[in-house]
């Protein structure tokens, strides 16, 4: 973080103050972890490897087994990014096995990023549910409940970055925090949940988070929650949904960067390294027609495209990282499940759960 410890410590005794004011209570700023220092992020999402994990599923590294997070640390990863879901029907993606996977992370040496959904399950762009526990809240009560619930997350599993949301491209808890239908209610969920971390953890860094970079659309959402206190811009960028032009991202992230003072990482984005399937669930990218010209859907291929996303965010001048999303999520229910994987041929290990080239691009 760039600011003198003296102002840090005003900062912290000030939220100290405030935050008794507001709560009554006798509560203190977590000071943990430490600074999320503003370094080039590598991180992978990797948020069904407990579920992988408890079905018995081994995976390998140079014909080795190896737990995960090691084969991230050695590859370079330096952040492990982890959904969070309010109520989850099965438990993954819940309070208990997420605290479990952060510490993981932790031990291992890397970051934690978490993707708070505000949702019992998949919140994204077309989707956006209301946890069932909150559905019948007013507005007052349901702000309330944001605060509360992101004070929760912060005490049990304190992230380095924290996402207020994923894919938030019409806002978030729906109906209530739509941002095109309850624009000011949208914007008062974001900053009741970004005024708790700022209270709460002054060090952890916040992102919100768009599904896109076309210019036009990304520059309407951000000008419209720019109200709102964070650091990060997070994106979502796969050819087969935002385009398939590289220049268009490193242009956007400069845009967005200068036009908002802010930090851009590209949130979430993928490639496959076969067109093939390994089980009976339709994968979202099996056609030559979805992938980019000059990286064929091979282990290489694979590997090249992702250099290429590291790459244009590297030379980009306000881009600070990528994650790649579903690394993990191999076939692990066998290879006829109809409700398996939808992204098994862009995972990081092959139809064999061994390790694939793509991994080293973690490397600095």
């Amino acid at each position: 973080m760039k600011k003198h410890i003296l102002v840090f410590g005003v900062f912290a005794l000030l939220g100290m103050f405030f935050s008794c004011s507001a709560n009554d209570t006798n509560e203190t700023p977590i000071v943990e972890p430490p600074v999320a220092e503003d370094t080039f992020i590598r991180a992978a999402d990797i948020s069904f490897l407990p579920e992988i994990e408890s079905s018995g599923t081994i995976l390998y590294n140079n014909t080795k087994a190896e737990d995960m997070l090691t084969t991230l640390k050695t590859a370079g990863c330096n952040a492990v990014r982890i959904r969070l879901w309010k109520n989850p029907s099965n438990g993954h993606s819940g309070m208990t096995e997420v605290k479990a996977l952060a510490a993981r992370v932790k031990k291992a040496g890397m970051k934690v990023w978490l993707t708070v959904h505000y949702s019992d399950t998949w919140a994204d762009p077309a989707v956006q549910t209301i946890p069932a526990e909150w559905k019948n809240l007013s507005f007052t009560d349901l702000k309330t409940a944001v605060a509360t619930y992101t004070s929760t997350i912060i005490t049990e599993i304190n992230p380095d970055i924290i996402q207020i949301g994923n894919e938030i491209n019409s806002g978030l808890l729906w109906p209530q925090g739509h941002l095109i239908n309850q624009e000011v209610q949208c914007l008062a969920l974001l900053s009741a949940a970004s005024t708790t971390i700022r209270t709460k953890a002054p060090n952890t860094k916040i992102m919100i988070h768009y599904a896109g970079v076309k210019a036009s659309d990304t520059n309407w959402f951000f000008n419209k929650i720019k109200s709102v206190d964070y650091d990060y811009i997070g994106l979502s960028y796969y050819p087969i949904w935002h385009g398939k032009d590289l220049e268009v991202v490193k242009t956007t992230i400069n845009t967005l960067g200068k036009t908002y003072n802010k930090k851009v990482i590209i949130a979430e984005t993928a490639y496959p390294f076969t067109l093939g399937y390994n089980d009976w669930t339709n994968n979202i990218v099996g056609l030559d027609t979805q992938l980019v010209s000059g990286y064929p859907a091979t282990p290489d291929g694979q590997k090249s495209f992702v250099m290429a996303i590291k790459t244009v965010v590297k030379e980009s001048e306000f881009g600070l990282g990528f994650a790649y999303w579903g690394g993990e999520w191999i076939s692990f229910k066998g290879n006829q499940a109809a409700n398996g994987s939808t992204f098994e041929n862009q995972a990081f290990y092959d139809f064999n759960n061994k390790a694939l080239p793509v991994l080293q691009v973690f490397n600095k």
